[in-house]
């Protein structure tokens, strides 16, 4: 996605373009569908949201969004944070229920939160978990969105949050873990007294 024509094209489709709209629609869409693809392959098989549908509902919802786009970063980080949202009201909408059963599984393979374990964890537990995280530290609940459900690269992280490589590395590593620790607080369950 070249930044330039994408921050000058969302900038003049929010002016009221359609002419950019048309124009920035093939590049949102194949970016959507980078995005969605990189978080699909990570799925378990069995999934039942297919990579098109979550392109086409991440397109409806950001073609409909009255936001004011400010560069190719910021539509990286919108775009990631819809696909978190439609992916866990999609599990939402399967009746999952909360202790298990078919509830829906999410693995990464570079980015797991569980390296040894023997399960992934639910992404409904992961959403609140890590919604829990952003209520203590923002940024880093940001770098672990943008990674696990946008599927971006150290750089392109570093890009939306206008920080280094370096620090998305560190952060997503101190995430990881804090999740992790409490992911597995949670499934142990309440302490006994």
């Amino acid at each position: 996605m070249n930044k330039v024509t994408v921050t000058g094209l969302l900038k003049e489709w929010r002016a009221g373009s359609a002419q950019a709209l048309q124009r920035l629609t093939p590049i949102v869409y194949n970016t959507l569908h980078n995005m969605a693809a990189h978080h699909m392959r990570r799925e378990n098989p069995g999934h039942t949201l297919q990579t098109t549908a979550l392109v086409n509902e991440a397109f409806v919802q950001l073609v409909d969004a009255s936001v004011e786009w400010q560069s190719r970063a910021h539509f990286l980080g919108v775009a990631a944070n819809m696909m978190r949202h439609i992916l866990v009201d999609q599990a939402k909408a399967k009746g999952r229920s909360k202790r298990g059963g078919d509830r829906q599984q999410v693995t990464y393979l570079e980015s797991r939160i569980f390296e040894e374990a023997n399960r992934e964890p639910d992404i409904q537990d992961l959403d609140t978990v890590l919604s829990r995280f952003a209520v203590l530290d923002e940024r880093k609940a940001k770098v672990v969105e943008l990674s696990f459900f946008g599927g971006l690269t150290y750089e392109e992280i570093a890009e939306v949050l206008q920080i280094s490589p370096a620090t998305v590395d560190r952060e997503l590593r101190l995430g990881k873990a804090w999740l992790r620790k409490e992911l597995e607080q949670d499934a142990a369950g309440p302490a006994k007294s």
